[in-house]
């Protein structure tokens, strides 16, 4: 065992300080750190006041667009004339059509209709005086011939009286609201319905085979056009999911984004050169050209979106335009920044023979700042491929207004997951292509 005198000791802490005479910063960095966090994560509670935005929140919207989004719903409406029959209405563009027969609505031999939500577990059976609700294993009747609807026995939980109606909760199945003239009864089905043709269409409710068999070999349904051909506009002009209207805004969205981009890494591409201090030096010239970048990117692309549309009119110039000014902004700071962390050795060799400056741009500059350029245009116009869907919410064009419109209404959440669940997949394949063009260019392996 080596002893350590204390002139030995004394030589040691001489030598390396900073071992034995560490400062406060480094002896409770670490702790103010975790302290600082603790207390700015209770003055971010205090400031929005979370507890009481989680306690109003509502929750039970979250499972109803949800639900909407994976399902769609029949809203049958059962009117009890004076005479005692019952006349049955569907609203105006119903999933099933102009005149619909479904098989879970029937009329029985005493006049009175039942409608099956759900199997034989859940249940409507209205008549002129009362409706019956079977559901969660018991029957409750609801009498509907006095001035207001009245629940006979004890009122389930599921089940909520007002002043002028009673409302029975069948979970995702549905719903039904009962007056005293009228049943309102909201059936829902899983899927999306009439996704591929609409209601309008010849081939709407044939089979899969039956439609295939038509399209290859059968009779013309319309003499003046091939079935292929009318299967295909049926699907294009489906009034109820606009594939083609929906398609072509995302290609709308596709294009702003690259136009802008390309647009945008063009101006930028010569101002960089001015702009960076080491290729230029023109102190004043370097410092107009980077705070006339600065204002191009601190405007967000949504504010110059919202300019130009009241400049141009609502469409995709307007989104093309807005992303062109904040990629001459961005890509103007991040190519001169590049410009100036490049190796000056090979533009000084270049230089030093006699060559022009454009030659030693050429071959001193261009070869190391290509590919990181390239690198980061990639990145940018992936980018903007999603800052183009929110910039068309304010009329800039493309899908983002056809989804803002589908959002509005309230009521075509399916609709809003189709055109989500397209941005998605144009986002995820746009992030590949983009993630190998600059692996390979960079020259390393993507993972």
């Amino acid at each position: 065992m080596t002893v350590i005198d204390a002139n030995r000791m004394h030589e040691i802490e001489t030598r390396y300080p900073e071992y034995f005479h560490r400062s406060f910063r480094q002896r409770f960095g670490g702790l103010m750190i975790l302290i600082a966090t603790l207390l700015y994560s209770l003055y971010a509670v205090w400031f929005f006041d979370l507890p009481k935005l989680f306690a109003e929140a509502h929750w039970e919207r979250v499972g109803i667009y949800l639900s909407q989004w994976v399902s769609y719903d029949v809203q049958p409406e059962l009117r009890i004339e004076d005479d005692g029959s019952i006349d049955i209405r569907y609203p105006r563009f119903s999933p099933l059509g102009d005149n619909p027969h479904p098989d879970w609505l029937v009329n029985n031999p005493d006049g009175s209709i039942t409608v099956s939500i759900s199997g034989t577990s859940r249940t409507i059976t209205v008549s002129k005086s009362e409706t019956i609700v079977t559901a969660h294993g018991i029957s409750v009747p609801v009498e509907v011939s006095s001035g207001a609807p009245k629940v006979v026995g004890p009122v389930p939980g599921w089940m909520t009286v007002y002043d002028d109606n009673v409302l029975a909760d069948l979970g995702f199945a549905g719903n039904v609201s009962i007056s005293v003239d009228r049943v309102k009864i909201r059936k829902r089905f899983i899927g999306w319905a009439n996704f591929i043709f609409d209601t309008q269409s010849s081939f709407v409710d044939k089979p899969v085979g039956e439609v295939v068999s038509l399209i290859i070999s059968g009779p013309r349904i319309k003499p003046d056009q091939s079935n292929l051909s009318l299967a295909f506009d049926d699907i294009w002009n489906n009034s109820e999911w606009q594939h083609g209207d929906v398609w072509t805004k995302l290609f709308q969205t596709i294009v702003m984004a690259f136009l802008g981009t390309l647009l945008g890494s063009l101006a930028a591409f010569p101002m960089a050169f001015m702009a960076a201090r080491n290729i230029t030096p023109n102190r004043l010239l370097n410092q107009i050209l980077k705070r006339f970048f600065d204002f191009l990117r601190s405007v967000d692309m949504l504010i110059w979106a919202l300019f130009l549309t009241r400049a141009f009119g609502p469409g995709p110039l307007a989104g093309s335009g807005a992303i062109f000014l904040t990629e001459t902004g961005t890509l103007g700071k991040l190519y001169s920044e590049g410009l100036e962390n490049i190796d000056n050795k090979p533009r000084e060799g270049i230089k030093s023979t006699g060559a022009e400056t454009v030659l030693v741009h050429r071959y001193g500059i261009m070869p190391q700042i290509v590919p990181v350029f390239v690198s980061q245009t990639l990145y940018q116009w992936e980018s903007n491929v999603r800052g183009a869907t929110i910039i068309g919410a304010v009329g800039a064009g493309g899908i983002g207004l056809k989804l803002w419109e589908a959002m509005r209404t309230n009521a075509n959440w399916e609709n809003v997951a189709y055109m989500v669940i397209l941005i998605l997949i144009v986002v995820f394949l746009f992030d590949a292509a983009s993630n190998a063009l600059r692996h390979r260019l960079m020259g390393t392996k993507a993972h």
